[in-house]
């Protein structure tokens, strides 16, 4: 059984690799202002080996039952497959924005007074922002497509320090984790089904991405609710853990550190936070190159600011004690616990 979980695993990984690639091309095409190619080898070699390390964790991961074997087939492809025509459709308006560097194009019906200055763009060129529920539609798709169909993958990393807080202690009453910047609840789904006894919350800025996120969640112990991670609407000391995945480099600094310590704030003593979000050139520099071009090519305009303050350091000047730092293809797992442990 192991042999054939496996063959299918690999088969199922390789097959959207393809996608990606054809989907990938299409962008070029579409695109006025051609996108950079990965032309250098070595870098061809580097993102290899780390894909590869990245499918053999997923696996140990599961044989060490720190998450169930489920996960590793819970790709949503019939519903990606549907989206997939209107994705396409969308990437001349895509490249049109980027040609023009128009970050401001944002449907007039919004209140934009609504939402922090920051957030009022359009990240990555996508139509809407995160403010359209046809936004929030596309989103997982596009970031699969983007990371090779492993960007669930990469989410699932900040599972097993969960199960490892709660290892010898479930069923147990009134444990709850929360998610800040929760978006459509790929990494809540995954944890939810990983630990089902777990009560999980979501917190987002975008009431179109929640709306996803409540389907997404159906059936599970789940409660969303709109918030600003640096003002949370949650009381102080009511979380065992907190998670924030791909949150950070989408906030000017004074936002992340506010966002880390509203996480200190509602965790309890000895709490547990978990951070994933694009890796750092303090994780690894051999991606240096790779990393300086985000901010520009898919418009990420905090990202250079991310970069030089490596997260492990904010957690600490936020009063958490870091247990670890481990990077997983293009993302990083920050492990760090509340004081009074």
């Amino acid at each position: 059984m192991l042999g054939l979980t496996r063959a299918a695993y690999r088969a199922q990984h390789r097959a959207l690799a393809l996608q990606a690639t054809l989907v990938g091309e299409a962008v070029r095409l579409a695109a006025t202002r051609r996108l950079p190619r990965p032309a250098d080898r070595a870098l061809g070699r580097v993102l290899a080996a780390r894909f590869e390390a990245l499918m053999a964790r997923d696996l140990a991961n599961v044989e060490a039952g720190l998450y169930p074997r489920r996960l590793l087939f819970q790709l949503p492809v019939a519903a990606y497959a549907r989206r997939l025509p209107a994705l396409i459709g969308d990437l001349p308006r895509v490249a049109d924005r980027a040609r023009r560097r128009d970050f401001c194009d944002l449907p007039a019906a919004v209140d934009l007074e609504a939402y922090p200055p920051y957030y009022r763009r359009n990240f990555h060129w996508q139509t809407d922002g995160y403010l359209s529920r046809r936004s929030a539609e596309l989103y997982d798709l596009g970031v699969e497509l983007l990371f090779g169909g492993t960007a669930d993958v990469m989410r699932r990393q900040v599972i097993p320090p969960i199960s490892r807080l709660l290892a010898g202690r479930e069923p147990r009453a009134g444990a709850r984790l929360l998610d800040v910047g929760c978006g459509t609840a790929r990494t809540l789904r995954q944890i939810a089904i990983a630990h089902p006894d777990l009560a999980v919350v979501g917190v987002d800025l975008s009431r179109y991405y929640l709306d996803v996120a409540r389907r997404v969640l159906r059936g599970r112990r789940a409660a969303l609710a709109v918030g600003n991670g640096e003002a949370l609407p949650l009381a102080s000391g009511s979380f065992d853990a907190v998670t924030c995945v791909y949150l950070f480099h989408e906030l000017p600094q004074g936002a992340r550190r506010r966002v880390l310590a509203e996480a200190r704030r509602v965790l309890r003593p000895g709490g547990l936070l978990v951070v994933e979000d694009a890796c750092q050139v303090a994780d690894s520099p051999e991606l240096a190159g790779v990393l300086a071009r985000f901010e520009r090519d898919l418009h990420e305009p905090y990202f250079k600011s991310y970069l030089q303050h490596p997260l492990a350091d904010l957690a600490d000047e936020a009063g958490f004690a870091v247990e670890s730092v481990e990077p997983h293809l293009v993302s990083v797992v920050m492990v760090a616990r509340a004081a009074g442990a």
